[in-house]
């Protein structure tokens, strides 16, 4: 996928009352749908969604909000990227309509969600699949084989050394050099890090002795940058570093990405379509209209890409304000249609499919 080409229609977003804020917002989100949407169209809709959270989302909400408002003019979405913990939060407290995370919420938050909804519960509805791509900046070392161990590895401060005997075991044929490994991670709190260090967790055994977390463990080390912009700018800064971040993000940086070996021990290339693969099999543990997921990072299914999130919108099945609920309705309702889905694939996102789709607008239907 070539995105540079495209990246010159962001100039037209500004026209369009998006005011995400915060230094996660990706100002360089490609152009994906440019025909007016017609789902979640309302000729009367007016008012302002104030959202917040996952910063892995932000590309697709800029696309969203550009179309959305471009066919329900009265509507302003203000979107902060401000990571998925303190998107739960601002939810939690009241402050905001929905927020965006990277992972459904915990069963500490849950209880907490559900009495800021007062009449009904907090709903997770997936709505952006992110792939996360491994991320390396090495001059004349093009697609990378990392397998979970190696990973767990190199971001537990085990491997240090880019020749590594590790690393030069997946890679045979390539010209590795002795330069230090910088591994960086999120330093802030980040539905990001909760994903990748599940994957870890669930794949590199005893390689990695920690508990998934949106909080990077500090027995880990390595080097902290703040949000995905933060992240993809110090790769891209720093000869030798290594880190994780959205497909969507990597591309617009122009980064190197990793084949990462699943189950099989098959070393995949990311692409949305790779990553699709895994969110596939995916099993849903919510109940009702609450459709948080439980991802298979172990999958075994040929050609599947294992390292992917899903991010959530997080919002009241019942117990906004009428308006409020209209509106985050019908903003949904959008964003889930065929031509909002459709918008993600140019981004580095991969649509949502199938059963899990139907399921999807079902939920969003249930706002009331």
């Amino acid at each position: 996928m070539k995105y540079a080409g495209r990246l010159a229609a962001v100039a037209l977003v500004g026209a369009l009352s998006l005011a995400a804020c915060g230094t996660d917002n990706n100002t360089e989100a490609g152009a994906g749908t440019t025909a007016a949407a017609s789902a979640g169209t309302d000729a009367g809709l007016s008012g302002t969604i104030n959202a917040a959270g996952s910063s892995a989302q932000a590309n697709a909400i800029t696309e969203w909000t550009k179309n959305f408002t471009a066919t329900n003019p009265g509507v302003t979405l203000n979107y902060q990227p401000s990571g998925s913990g303190a998107g739960v939060q601002s939810f939690i407290q009241g402050t905001i309509a929905f927020a965006g995370s990277d992972s459904a919420l915990k069963p500490e938050e849950a209880p907490q969600a559900d009495e800021r909804c007062k009449t009904g519960k907090a709903i997770n509805i997936p709505m952006v699949t992110g792939p996360v791509a491994v991320v390396y900046n090495l001059p004349g070392v093009d697609g990378l084989n990392l397998s979970p161990k190696t990973l767990a590895g190199i971001f537990n401060s085990q491997i240090t050394k880019w020749d590594d005997a590790a690393i030069k075991a997946e890679n045979p044929d390539a010209q590795l050099p002795s330069t230090p490994i910088q591994a960086f991670h999120r330093s802030d709190e980040s539905g990001t890090s909760d994903n990748f260090t599940k994957f870890l967790k669930a794949t590199a055994a005893d390689g990695w002795p920690y508990e998934p977390a949106k909080a990077w463990p500090a027995e880990a080390k390595g080097q902290g940058s703040k949000g995905s912009d933060g992240i993809a700018s110090s790769v891209k800064d720093t000869e030798g570093a290594i880190s994780y971040v959205e497909l969507s993000y990597a591309e617009n940086s122009q980064l190197q990405k990793a084949k990462v070996a699943n189950g099989s021990g098959e070393f995949v290339e990311l692409t949305p379509e790779s990553a699709a693969k895994t969110v596939g099999t995916a099993e849903i543990k919510g109940t009702g209209n609450d459709l948080a997921l439980s991802i298979d990072y172990n999958t075994k299914t040929a050609g599947a890409y294992p390292i992917v999130l899903v991010t959530y919108e997080i919002t009241c099945e019942q117990g906004l304000p009428a308006e409020e609920s209209k509106l985050v309705k019908s903003f949904l309702t959008y964003t889930a249609s065929d031509e909002g889905q459709a918008a993600l694939t140019e981004l580095g996102y991969a649509p949502l499919a199938g059963d899990l789709l139907t399921k999807v607008r079902a939920s969003v239907e249930a706002i009331s």
